[in-house]
């Protein structure tokens, strides 16, 4: 329970010199959050105690607390709690010490103490892996500030709309965990909001098995869509390609960006695209590209066009995939180009 009304108060000298003594670079602190160095109360000596005891050299101590100098105003009691927690699915100290470095704002957020445990037990009954769970703690902590109710209630959701959509009992596991791995966000949708979305789809013809499919390629992104917004993305394309609604429901299947994406984001890499001399009917037959940013497309039209690739009369595929997949792409089309037209090792054929 501190303030951050920091009106008329002074530096604690106490926590300046402590922070000083752990060499922590204190003009960082007051450039940040300098309302922390106004508490009354605050545990320096016994933070660094706890995350030294973790296995945290000096440098690490002090690089922990300049990034979240609100660590010091929590108790030792609360530390060690948020402690004996990450262990259930840290496989040991120098882990979890490692992640504190990477990720302290995660850790040192107590607030939510009993959540935080709950959902982690459920979870583990749920078959997350450890490992993902560590990486939701760090990159996705705030659907561990839920209520454990909430949480289940969203998976529950998930799990009777998968087999209502055709999905087999079998399989139910493995998709909900994989959708979780992809996307641990969904679990701050409602499931109002889930059930709403399933039914948009269905209400634009997409059959069960389509809807799965776009569940699975979207990787859960669909929930946090709002029905108006991929209406008018899918009015907007619709009127691009000028097809009809079978041909439209199979270019989003073949590219679901028609679907996630605002309008004016569509707008915005059409045009990056038109400009570049690429035909409106390239696009239609190559819809991925449109996943794209207008500057990595550019980008890459620009290293094809070194090696005399013209993207206006060839094959837009070349530009999809990954930067991986582009590099692989680029270097087959590189060494094809270098390769001697004339081989003077290979034997001569000559006709009688």
């Amino acid at each position: 329970s501190y303030t951050t009304d920091t009106k008329s108060r002074e530096e604690n000298k106490k926590t300046v010199e402590s922070l000083y003594s752990l060499s922590v670079d204190i003009k960082k602190i007051r450039r940040l959050k300098e309302w922390v160095l106004l508490q009354d109360v605050a545990y320096v000596k016994e933070v660094a105690g706890i995350l030294q005891e973790m296995g945290a050299d000096e440098t690490a101590v002090a690089n922990i607390l300049e990034r979240c100098p609100e660590a010091i105003l929590h108790t030792p009691e609360e530390i060690n709690s948020q402690r004996a927690l990450w262990q259930l699915v840290c496989q040991n100290e120098k882990q979890l010490i490692k992640l504190i470095e990477q990720f302290p704002d995660s850790f040192f957020t107590t607030k939510y103490h009993q959540n935080q445990k709950a959902n982690i037990m459920f979870f583990q009954e749920l078959g997350l892996k450890n490992n993902i769970i560590t990486r939701f703690l760090t990159s996705a902590p705030t659907i561990f500030y839920n209520p454990v109710e909430k949480n289940k209630n969203v998976i529950e959701t998930l799990q009777r709309n998968y087999l209502n959509l055709g999905g087999s009992e079998a399989n139910m596991k493995i998709w909900i965990l994989k959708l979780l791995s992809q996307n641990p966000f969904i679990l701050l949708n409602t499931s109002t909001t889930i059930q709403e979305n399933l039914e948009f789809l269905q209400r634009n013809d997409f059959t069960d098995h389509e809807v799965l499919q776009l569940l699975s390629k979207l990787k859960g992104f669909i929930f946090q869509l709002q029905s108006t917004t991929m209406q008018k993305s899918m009015l907007f394309s619709k009127s691009v390609f000028k097809c009809s609604d079978q041909e439209l429901k199979q270019l989003v299947l073949k590219c679901p960006a028609l679907l996630y994406y605002s309008v004016p984001v569509l707008e915005e890499r059409l045009e990056g695209l038109l400009k570049e001399g690429i035909s409106i009917a390239q696009i239609r037959e190559t819809p991925m590209v449109l996943e794209l940013t207008t500057q990595i497309v550019q980008y890459r039209i620009k290293k094809l066009s070194v090696l005399g690739y013209d993207i206006k009369s060839g094959d837009l595929e070349i530009l999809n995939g990954t930067k991986k997949d582009f590099e692989v792409t680029y270097g087959k089309i590189q060494s094809k180009k270098e390769r001697p037209v004339f081989n003077p090792v290979a034997p001569l054929h000559i006709e009688d």
